[in-house]
C-alpha cells in the first residue's frame, strides 16, 4: 500500500502551532503520512496576493485528504469567506460536526455523543439572490433546496448512523412554516428513512430541537438538517462539551474531505504558546476514521481522554495553566 499524501493548510493565527502539534501526534502514533504544506488564508494572501492560490487548490485535488487550521478572511468588500469557497469548488456537501463529552472539561454536561450532518451547499448559504433595493429599505435573500440535494445529505446521515452502528437519526426542520424548502426536505427525508429499517428516524421542528438539546441532550445520536440550522445546531452542540476548542469538522464531497479546526485563528493569542490544540487533534482522529484507520484514532482518543481527564497540562481553557506544547509533549508521552 502506497503511503497516503495529506495536504495541509496549517492557517492563521494559532493555526501553525496547533496544526504542528496534531502532526507531531499522528506521527507519534504511526500513521506514516507524506504531507505537503500549502498556504490559505491571510498568510497565503501576503505571500500570493491571494487568499485560495492555484497551487492549495491543485494540491487539494490531488491529494483527496486535507487537514487544515483555522483561516482568516480578512473582513470588507470583496472577500468571500475560505470555507465557503472550498466548499463549492470541491463539492463538499456533507459538513460533519462530532461532539463528544470528555471528563476534566469545563463542560455543563456529560455523556454527549451527537454527530450533527449539516448540508452544506445549498439552503439560506447558496449565495442565491442576495439583493438590496436601491433605496436600502428592502433585503432579500433565496434558499434553495432540490430534491437530489436533501436526498445526498439525508443517505450520508443514514449511510454513516448503520456504519457506525448509531441507533437514531433525528431530521430538524421548519416545515410548518417553511413549506416549500424545509417541505421538500422532509419529504425526501420520510422516503429515504424508509430505506433504513434498522434506524430509529425522528422528525423534530428547529426551535424545540434547540430547547430539547439544552435540556436533554443525550436523547440525541445522529441530527441531519439544512445548512442555516446546522450551522446554528453545531456549535449549540459544540457548547454542551465545553465550546469550539473541543469541537471538529469535517467536510466531505464524493472526491474530497477537509478536516479542521472549526473555532477561529484566535490572533490574540497567536504565538504565544496558550492554545489548545484539542479541535484539530479531534479534526485528525476523525480524519483517521474516514480513511479506515480506526484503530490508531482509538489510540489517540484514549491517549486525548486520559491528559484531560487527569489534567495532565493542560491548558487554560480546560482548567489547566499549560501551554500548547506542554499539551502537546503529555500527549506524546502516551502514544
Amino acid at each position: 500500500m502506497s503511503t497516503q499524501t495529506i495536504t495541509v493548510i496549517k492557517g492563521d493565527g494559532i493555526g501553525p502551532s496547533i496544526v504542528e502539534a496534531a502532526i507531531q501526534i499522528l506521527d507519534k502514533a504511526g500513521c506514516d503520512f507524506n504531507y505537503e504544506y500549502v498556504d490559505a488564508g491571510l498568510t497565503a494572501l501576503e505571500k500570493t496576493g491571494d487568499l485560495l492560490p492555484e497551487a492549495t487548490l491543485d494540491a487539494i485535488a490531488r491529494n483527496k485528504i486535507t487537514l487544515k487550521g483555522p483561516l482568516t478572511t480578512p473582513v470588507g468588500e470583496g472577500f468571500t469567506s475560505i470555507n465557503v469557497t472550498l466548499r463549492k469548488k470541491f463539492n463538499l456537501y456533507s459538513n460533519v460536526r462530532p461532539v463528544i463529552s470528555f471528563k476534566g472539561t469545563k463542560a455543563r454536561y456529560e455523556n454527549i455523543d451527537i454527530i450533527t450532518i449539516r448540508e452544506n451547499t445549498q439552503g439560506m448559504y447558496s449565495g442565491h439572490g442576495q439583493v438590496v433595493s436601491e433605496d436600502g429599505l428592502i433585503a432579500e435573500a433565496t434558499s434553495i433546496i432540490t430534491r437530489d440535494g436533501a436526498e445526498r445529505i439525508v443517505r450520508f446521515a443514514f449511510e454513516l448512523a448503520r456504519r457506525e452502528n448509531r441507533q437514531k437519526v433525528t431530521v430538524v426542520h421548519k416545515a410548518n412554516i417553511l413549506k416549500s424548502t424545509s417541505g421538500l426536505f422532509l419529504k425526501v427525508a420520510r422516503e429515504v428513512a424508509a430505506e433504513y429499517a434498522d434506524i430509529t428516524m425522528q422528525e423534530m421542528i428547529v426551535d424545540n430541537t434547540c430547547m430539547q438539546l439544552v435540556m436533554n441532550p443525550q436523547q440525541f445520536d445522529v441530527i441531519v438538517t439544512t445548512n442555516l440550522f446546522g450551522d446554528i445546531l453545531s456549535d449549540l452542540c459544540a457548547g454542551l462539551v465545553g465550546g469550539l476548542g473541543m469541537a471538529p469538522g469535517a467536510n466531505i464531497g464524493e472526491d474530497c474531505a477537509i478536516f479542521e479546526a472549526v473555532h477561529g485563528s484566535a490572533p490574540d493569542i497567536a504565538g504565544k504558546n496558550l492554545a489548545n490544540p484539542s479541535s484539530v487533534i479531534l479534526a485528525s482522529i476523525q480524519m483517521l476514521e474516514h480513511l479506515g484507520m480506526k484503530d490508531k484514532a482509538e489510540k489517540i482518543k484514549a491517549a486525548l481522554t486520559d491528559v484531560i481527564a487527569s489534567g495532565d497540562r493542560t491548558t487554560r481553557d480546560l482548567g489547566g495553566s499549560h501551554g500548547t506544547t506542554d499539551f502537546t509533549a503529555a500527549m506524546l508521552e502516551r502514544l
